[in-house]
């Protein structure tokens, strides 16, 4: 059985946490990026920015997160899912769509209509209802495809 959990709930693993999104996410210069940002979503009182990983038997296998904006031009659409990463041995088990499907709820609760990724993958996304509205740029000048779902319950 997985279970998902915000980070900020389970500060037993918050080094784990850190260390498994930085990991597939962070390169070496911006472990300090990642930490900060993990550390304040634990504590702030403010809906965004939020971190959650996947457990099984307690072992992390999977990650994501809801920001405020995910380094990409559009600074008008809020909020961004990010850093999706199952690992490979639990790839197949539906643990991303429990992710995606997650991310959902969660962006529902805390009242936005609509969440957004920027992703260069194909045909991942589409599979689960996400639709691609837009391109966009990433901080670095590198143009990428903006996806969008509602987050009402239909």
């Amino acid at each position: 059985m997985i279970e998902i959990v915000e980070i900020k709930d389970r500060t037993d693993l918050f080094d784990q946490a850190i260390d498994f999104i930085w990991g597939y996410w962070g390169n070496e210069q911006n472990f300090h990026f990642y930490h900060d940002c993990m550390k304040h979503s634990a504590t702030t009182k403010s809906d965004l920015p939020r971190f959650y990983i996947a457990l099984q038997n307690e072992k992390i296998i999977g990650s994501y997160a809801l920001l405020r904006n995910d380094l990409i031009s559009r600074q008008d659409l809020t909020p961004w899912f990010a850093c999706l990463y199952v690992v490979p041995e639990s790839r197949g088990q539906k643990v991303g769509e429990a992710l995606l499907n997650h991310a959902i709820q969660e962006t529902r609760k805390i009242g936005y209509e609509t969440l957004y990724l920027c992703t260069d993958i194909d045909g991942y996304y589409e599979k689960y209802g996400w639709k691609h509205s837009t391109n966009a740029y990433l901080f670095n000048g590198e143009e990428t495809k903006v996806y969008e779902k509602s987050t009402q319950v239909k």
